[in-house]
C-alpha cells in the first residue's frame, strides 16, 4: 500500500529533494513521510515494495529510503532492482541494530549509508544531507566528464582543421612560391648580364624575398607541428640533450671561439623531441647573438628555486631592451633588425608554447649589449 503517493503540489517548487519510503511497518513509515515532510522534503511512502518499483520507473528520485527486513522483497534486492531502474538515485538502508552486518552488506551493493531503528529525527536527517551532497557531488562529476568529452572532441576537430591548414600551407602556397623562386633564378642565371644594374638589384630582391617567404612557411609549420603534437612523455636526460645541441653548433661554424659552460641539468620527465627543440632554439639564439661578441660566453645551467628545477641558458651577446619582453615571446615578433640577425622570429614563440603544454614557464633578463639570460621549468623534474 502507498502511505502518500502526491504531497499538495503547492510544495512542488520549494522542497529540498524527492524521497521514497519503503517500510513494510506502515505506522512507521506513516510517522516518517510525515516528518521528513514537515522538514521541507518531498516523500512518497510504500509499504509494499512492488508498487515501489513500478512507481520508480515511471517518476524519477532523488533518494531511497527503504527497511533491510522486509517480507517478499528485502531492502537489498529492491536497492540493487531501484538502482537498475536509476543508476542517478541514491539508497539508504533502514535496520535495527542487531543487523548492522546486514546493512554493511547493502553497501557493498549500493547503499551510501544506513539508519537505525528506532528512529532518531536528529540522527536521520544529517544522513539524508550527506547522501544529498554526494549525489550532487556525483552529478558535476558526471557533467564535467560529458564537458570534458565534449572539449575533447571540439579539440579534435581544431586540430584537424589545422591539420588541413598546414597541408594547405605546405602544398597551395609553397607551390606557385617555388615557382616565382625557380623562375627567378632561371632569369638571374640566363639574362642578368642584359639587365641594368638596377634590374639586377630589382631581381636579386624577388629571389631574397622569395627564400624568405619560404622561411617563413617553413616556421609555421614547425610551430603546429611542434606546438599540437601529442606529447610522449618519458624521462629526459637534459645534459645529454645540450651536449649534442651545443656540439652541433661548433659542427657549424668551426671558425668561431665561444666559451661553452655546462652546468648540472637535473633530469626531467617530458616529451624528449619537442624538449630538445626548446633547448635547441635557445642554444642556437645564444651563439647567434654573439656573433659580434669578442670573447662570446655560453653558460646552460640550473639552480633549484622553491623546490622547483629552473634551467638556465644565459650569454653575454646583444642582448635586449627589457621595456620590449612583453613581445619576446609572441609568435614573428623580433627585437633586432633583420640587417643585424637573421631569423623569422618564430623560435621563442615554439618554446613558450611547448614549456606551456609541459606545466612550466619561460621568461627572460636582458640589457642592450649586455647579453640576455632565459630561464624555463618544466612540470616534473628530477626523473619523477
Amino acid at each position: 500500500m502507498s502511505a502518500s503517493t502526491d504531497p499538495s503540489s503547492s510544495h512542488e517548487d520549494r522542497y529540498i529533494a524527492r524521497l521514497i519510503i519503503v517500510d513494510d511497518e506502515v505506522a512507521q513509515m506513516q510517522a516518517l513521510c510525515d516528518t521528513l515532510r514537515d522538514n521541507g522534503y518531498l516523500v512518497t511512502g510504500f509499504a509494499n515494495p512492488l508498487p515501489a518499483l513500478k512507481t520508480l520507473e515511471t517518476t524519477r528520485f532523488d533518494l531511497l529510503l527503504t527497511d533491510l527486513a522486509m517480507p517478499g522483497i528485502d531492502g537489498i534486492t529492491l536497492l540493487r532492482t531501484a538502482l537498475d531502474i536509476d543508476p542517478d538515485m541514491v539508497g539508504i538502508i533502514m535496520t535495527g541494530e542487531g543487523t548492522v552486518s546486514s546493512a554493511v552488506d547493502a553497501m557493498k551493493v549500493g547503499a551510501l549509508d544506513y539508519i537505525l531503528k528506532p528512529f532518531k529525527l536528529s540522527a536521520v536527517l544529517p544522513v539524508l544531507s550527506r547522501a544529498l551532497s554526494v549525489q550532487q557531488l556525483r552529478r558535476r562529476n558526471v557533467e564535467l566528464e560529458h564537458r570534458l568529452v565534449a572539449r575533447a572532441a571540439e579539440l579534435e576537430l581544431v586540430n584537424k582543421g589545422l591539420e588541413s591548414f598546414s597541408y594547405s600551407i605546405s602544398h597551395d602556397l609553397r607551390a606557385p612560391l617555388r615557382a616565382v623562386t625557380g623562375f627567378t633564378e632561371i632569369l638571374s642565371r640566363k639574362y642578368a648580364q642584359a639587365l641594368p644594374e638596377e634590374g639586377r638589384r630589382l631581381l636579386g630582391n624577388v629571389i631574397d624575398g622569395a627564400q624568405k617567404m619560404d622561411q617563413l612557411i617553413e616556421a609555421l609549420l614547425d610551430f603546429s607541428r611542434l606546438t599540437l603534437a601529442p606529447l610522449q612523455k618519458q624521462t629526459v636526460s637534459i645534459t645529454a640533450v645540450v651536449q649534442d645541441l651545443v656540439g652541433e653548433q661548433r659542427a657549424l661554424s668551426p671558425d668561431r671561439k665561444v666559451d661553452i659552460q655546462i652546468g648540472p641539468l637535473p633530469d626531467c620527465v617530458g616529451d624528449p623531441v619537442l624538449l630538445r627543440q626548446v633547448f635547441a632554439n635557445l642554444i642556437s639564439n645564444a651563439f647567434k647573438f654573439t656573433q659580434q661578441t669578442e670573447h662570446a660566453v655560453i653558460e646552460v645551467g640550473s639552480q633549484i628555486q622553491e623546490e622547483h628545477c629552473v634551467y638556465h641558458v644565459r650569454d653575454n651577446g646583444a642582448g635586449f631592451d627589457m621595456r620590449h619582453a612583453n613581445r619576446l615571446f609572441e609568435a614573428f615578433q623580433r627585437l633586432h633588425g633583420e640587417d643585424e640577425f637573421k631569423g623569422t622570429g618564430i623560435g621563442l614563440s615554439i618554446v613558450s608554447r611547448i614549456v606551456k603544454r609541459h606545466g612550466g614557464r619561460v621568461w627572460a633578463n636582458a640589457a642592450v649589449g649586455e647579453g640576455a639570460t632565459f630561464f624555463l621549468t618544466i612540470g616534473e623534474a628530477g626523473g619523477a
